[in-house]
Parts: structure tokens; C-alpha cells; sequence
């Protein structure tokens, strides 16, 4: 069989909840809904952190984010740097002869051109390399070049090209990485799909994030069209995700300059963007491959994204080329339907800055998952950095690069005791069982933070 091509679409703070096929609501997205129908859809599917940079160098790398540098998405510091010793998915993909190319959200290197999509293994690139970016005023990088708006909305430039790369590349085997903004901050939408969800008595932040999703959702029947008519859907493992869970908040959003209310429906999951509890790192997976895998199917298998990498070099028989070791393992045995021999282990854990294991970290164990919950003071960001991450967006002449060393010392209060969960039982995460179980609570602390200071043993050793 001819080897397969890949496009490996994400999303940017989309939960369950946003999918109409999760939600009774009003949420709209028949082309994802249909697409689920055709898929193996995930139900245990773990992003590898609760923000963005982090989540995205694991699902490039297979390692856990920590080890590859990208430990925040602060770009003007350069926290968000997938360190140049990395090795990945598209540098294998390209070193076997795929056509490799990226559209949209990079995030993993935003202010030097050494960790530049196009020297991290993909051939073409049009997006932007930082963390967000205005739907209409935008400015977007092709290959090195600065493109300014001409006016569209920026998730239709996103569909426009990933299509037109599909039919570039159509008669060979290709890798193509589109990762939508959506429904990200600055919430902004075409206003004649915002209506009707106003209309349906929503708050103004939820309807334009809705809307933000039907367009993304009309994006991605785009992109399946253009498989089809290219002749290549049925060889084309599609695979759908976010890179965290969605963002659940009533406040002040800087880069909107208005308050906003985005709580809503995400399947009674605890938690959201930005902590470790289900809400924050459980997140979607569709995965269709007509050739390969079979169709309509919900499976349980615990996937995480360092998976995604063997999984994919197993899917395709190229070889890697390279690399450090990596956290993941194949799943392509449990994707058709066999019953994996033990059940994994994974880990995770983000504050702002420099980690710390005491503030939102968590593993799981099969059943089993212990949370270490957030501490405020290592939760914050400077003022002057907030400016600075808004400053490179609309205003990127006033900083020519990071400043790496700009990183603050903090003290922090005792952490709060770990919270012990039985998620068979206790999807949700409400009955803390770190009392009744007292001896695997210990247990499962001891291996979070042993695991914790090898990963950032590692870590430390990055020079670039």
C-alpha cells in the first residue's frame, strides 16, 4: 500500500462541549459531527499540557513538553521554544520523502528565525509563529516573508491554503499540520453567525465563540472536499484535536479590551484551560483513515499526545531519524480496536515561568489520577510581559527579539494537599478519595515527582 498522507488539524481552546455532537445546545458543526461518524472518536484523549505552547512542541515531538524547552506560551521571553536539539514528526515525515507543510498557529519559537516552522521540517509555511493573532488585522509569515490582511477572515485564509497545498501535493505522499486559531482570543467572528446565537439568548462571549467554531467547522469541510476531489481521502489519515481545554472565564480579556463570559457547556468536565483537571487537558480526537482504520467508532483507549508521533511513524513505515527518546508509544493496535496489554502512565504540569511540581501537576495511572492543585502566586504574569505578549502582535517593531533572561524569581506559599480521583468512576472529578486511599495517594505523589525531576534534569541540559 502506498504510504499514507496526513493532515493533522487543531484546534486553539476547543472542549467537547463545542462540538454539536457533544453538546444539546446550540452549538453548530455538522462537518465535524459528520466527520465523527466516519472516525475513531476518543473518548480518554489527553493533550500533553493545559496551554498551548507546551501542548503543541509534545504532539510534534512525542516527549513530554517540559523536556523540549516550550514550558509557557510567553514568546517574549522565549518560553515557548521548541529547543533546536529537537527532533520532529515533520523532520522524519520530509527525510522519507513526504511533501511537508503548516498552516496557521506555531507557537513554538516566535522571535528567531532558527525556530522557524521552515527549519523545524516543514517545507511550507503560512501562518504566525506566536500565540494569537487578530482575525482581520492580521500579519502572517509565508515562508520568511511578511503577507499583510487583505480583509478576509483569517480562519477562511487557513481553509484557502491548506487546500490549496492539498492540491499541490496530491500525487504524493504528504504531511500537512493546520492548526486553526479558533475559537482563541480576540473572540471576533462574521457578525451574521454571531446573531443567531445572540438571538438565542447566549452571552455575547459564547455566541462569538460559537460562531468563531462554525466558521473553523466550514474550514475543515474545505479541506475534506479538497481530499476528495484530489483523489486521495481514502490513503489520508485525518486526524482532529484542540490543543487544550476550552477557556472558561468572566472577566477583562486584554486582547479584546472588553469584558466577556465564556463559560459554557464542556460535558460537566472539571476544570478548563490554563489547570490539569479533566476541563483542561481532556480534549477531543477524530481520527479517519477509510484504508486503515475502521469507521464510527467511540474507543476508550488512554491516548495522549506524545502517542501521536510513534503512532503516525508506525502508520506510515518511515523510519525516525534520530532524536532524543521518546514518552510515547504506538497506538495505532489500540485505534483498530485491540485492547492495550496495561493500562499507561501519564503526567503533566504548567505554571507560568519556571516549574514547579508542588503548583498543577497531575498523573494519571489507569483508573487512577492525582492532581496537585494551583497556587496563585505561580500563576501570574508581569504586566510588563501581558504588554509585551500584546505589543508583538499588533505592535512587533517595538521588540526584535525574546529576553530570555528576563525570567522572575518567586517565592510561593505551602502547597495544598493532592487530590485523589477514580476516573471510572468519577469522570468529573468531584470526590476526592486522597483520605480513603491514603497509601496510593503516596504512591502516585512519589512517581509525579520523581518523573517530574528527570524530565526537568533534562530540561536544564538545553543550551539553545
Amino acid at each position: 500500500m502506498t504510504k499514507p498522507s496526513i493532515v493533522l488539524i487543531v484546534a486553539d481552546d476547543m472542549g467537547y462541549g463545542d462540538f454539536g455532537l457533544f453538546n444539546d445546545g446550540p452549538a453548530r458543526t455538522p462537518v465535524l459531527d459528520g466527520l465523527a461518524d466516519e472516525s475513531v472518536c476518543l473518548t480518554q484523549h489527553y493533550s500533553g499540557s493545559c496551554v498551548c505552547a507546551p501542548a503543541r512542541a509534545a504532539l510534534m515531538t512525542g516527549r513530554y513538553p517540559h523536556r523540549t524547552g516550550a514550558i509557557d506560551t510567553l514568546e517574549g521571553q522565549g518560553l515557548d521554544r521548541l529547543a533546536l536539539r529537537e527532533v520532529t514528526l515533520a523532520d522524519h515525515l520530509r527525510a522519507a520523502g513526504y511533501a511537508t507543510g503548516m498552516v496557521g498557529k506555531w507557537h513554538l519559537g516566535a522571535l528567531d528565525p532558527r525556530f522557524h516552522p521552515n527549519a523545524r521540517g516543514f517545507d511550507d509555511f503560512l501562518g504566525f509563529r506566536g500565540g494569537w493573532a487578530d482575525y482581520y488585522k492580521w500579519r502572517l509569515d509565508r515562508n520568511g516573508t511578511t503577507e499583510h490582511s487583505d480583509g478576509r477572515y483569517l480562519t477562511d485564509v487557513f481553509a484557502a491554503e491548506a487546500s490549496a497545498f492539498i492540491e499541490r501535493n496530491a500525487q504524493r505522499p504528504f504531511f500537512l499540520h493546520v492548526a486553526f486559531n479558533a475559537p482563541h482570543t480576540p473572540l471576533q467572528a462574521p457578525q451574521e453567525l454571531v446573531q443567531p446565537y445572540l438571538d438565542a439568548g447566549l452571552p455575547h462571549g459564547v455566541a462569538l465563540i460559537y460562531a468563531m467554531n462554525e466558521r473553523m467547522d466550514a474550514g475543515v469541510g474545505q479541506i475534506l472536499d479538497t481530499l476528495d476531489r484530489s483523489g486521495c481521502a481514502g490513503n489520508t489519515i485525518v486526524m482532529f484535536t484542540s490543543d487544550n481545554g476550552p477557556q472558561l472565564s468572566l472577566g477583562y480579556d486584554y486582547t479584546m479590551g472588553i469584558e466577556v463570559d465564556t463559560r459554557r457547556f464542556n460535558c460537566n468536565f472539571n476544570g478548563a484551560k490554563g489547570n490539569v483537571f479533566e476541563g483542561g487537558i481532556r480534549v477531543p480526537m477524530l481520527v479517519r483513515w477509510p484504508e486503515g482504520l475502521p469507521a464510527g467508532q467511540h474507543n476508550d483507549a488512554l491516548v495522549h499526545y506524545v502517542d501521536w508521533l510513534p503512532t503516525l511513524i508506525e502508520a506510515t513505515g518511515v523510519s525516525r531519524v534520530g532524536g532524543r527518546p521518546i514518552d510515547g508509544v504506538s497506538v495505532l493496535p489500540a485505534l483498530r480496536g485491540e485492547i492495550p496489554a496495561a493500562a499507561p502512565r501519564r503526567y503533566w504540569q504548567w505554571n507560568r515561568y519556571t516549574p514547579q511540581v508542588e503548583c498543577n501537576a497531575a498523573i494519571r495511572s489507569g483508573r487512577w489520577k492525582l492532581v496537585r492543585p494551583r497556587i496563585a502566586d505561580l500563576m501570574t504574569v508581569r504586566p510588563e510581559h501581558t504588554q509585551m505578549d500584546r505589543d508583538l502582535k499588533y505592535r512587533p517593531d517595538l521588540h526584535a527579539a525574546a529576553i530570555p533572561a528576563d525570567i522572575p524569581e518567586r517565592d510561593f506559599p505551602p502547597p495544598e494537599a493532592p487530590l485523589l480521583f477514580d476516573l471510572e468512576l468519577d469522570p468529573g472529578e468531584q470526590n476526592d478519595l486522597s483520605s480513603a486511599e491514603p497509601q496510593r495517594a503516596a504512591r502516585l505523589l512519589g512517581e509525579l515527582e520523581s518523573l517530574f525531576e528527570e524530565v526537568e534534569a533534562e530540561r536544564l541540559t538545553i543550551a539553545d
